[in-house]
């Protein structure tokens, strides 16, 4: 069995227990259940930000923990200062020492979108997604099937919540349904976790110019979000470049500032 199945396996049990221990109705209670999303679609258009999406999280199945004594609030609130266009908190526990408290400490501190990054499999996950603060969710096309990955897009836009499709392969963009509002090429393998960002290049011109087209994971060079922008994407998911250093949000602001940099020179030359 790869990790991501793997992965999966331990998240329904997971999902059995945490509906037992926080039913629906409770869920239903919080303060953000009725709240309007930020929306991501928006944030990701936006002029006055390069499309940077920072990421919090403690460690990964690839690499262990990468920064286990980072705040969530400090991390955050910094990230925005620097020009972050979203932010995206890790909730899963067991492969990724996230917690649902670190997307509502997020939420606290933060008028913007917030994906909650998880491997979602169950209705039940989207509203406790709500129930925390979230903007926006993740549906992993390599491990749901296609009707079964519409019914949860449609699910969750009718919560309000916009919806991030994840994808690895061309093949995979056969489960693009009319609930998606974004696309995300993952230049990770789930299977093995390499990392290539060839992917997002290739990949890229067979997305539909009707959702957003971002490019997820092996990103650690201001030069490679450039190219990409290049080939129509508005959205760049990095989290373990920033989240190694000890100070993420400064490395995330260095990051913009170079990237802000490389434009403003290629504007100079045409």
């Amino acid at each position: 069995m790869d990790i991501l199945h793997q992965i999966i396996s331990d998240k329904k049990q997971e999902v059995e227990k945490r509906k037992a221990l926080f039913p629906v109705a409770l869920l239903e209670q919080s303060i953000y259940f009725n709240t309007p999303v930020v929306s991501f679609r928006k944030y990701l258009t936006r002029e006055d930000k390069v499309g940077i999406i920072a990421e919090y999280k403690r460690k990964s199945p690839s690499q262990g923990f990468i920064n286990p004594y980072a705040d969530v609030e400090p991390t955050s609130i910094g990230y925005m200062q620097a020009g972050a266009s979203a932010l995206s908190v890790l909730t899963d526990n067991k492969y990724f020492a996230g917690e649902n408290k670190d997307l509502t400490t997020a939420r606290k501190f933060n008028f913007c979108p917030i994906l909650r990054k998880d491997f979602i499999i169950d209705e039940y996950q989207l509203i406790e997604a709500k129930s925390i603060g979230a903007d926006v969710i993740l549906l992993i096309a390599e491990c749901l099937e296609k009707e079964r990955l519409k019914s949860l897009a449609e699910t969750a836009k009718n919560l309000g919540l916009e919806v991030l499709m994840e994808i690895h392969s061309p093949e995979q963009l056969d489960k693009l349904n009319p609930y998606v509002d974004v696309v995300g090429v993952n230049n990770r393998d789930l299977t093995n976790f390499k990392v290539g960002i060839q992917h997002s290049i290739e990949i890229g011109p067979l997305i539909p110019d009707s959702v957003i087209k971002i490019s997820e994971s092996g990103l650690s060079r201001p030069e490679s979000v450039v190219r990409l922008k290049e080939e129509g994407f508005r959205g760049f998911l990095i989290g373990t470049h920033f989240m190694k250093e000890s100070n993420p949000a400064k490395a995330c602001a260095q990051f913009i500032s170079e990237i802000e940099a490389l434009e403003k020179a290629k504007k100079q030359t045409v």
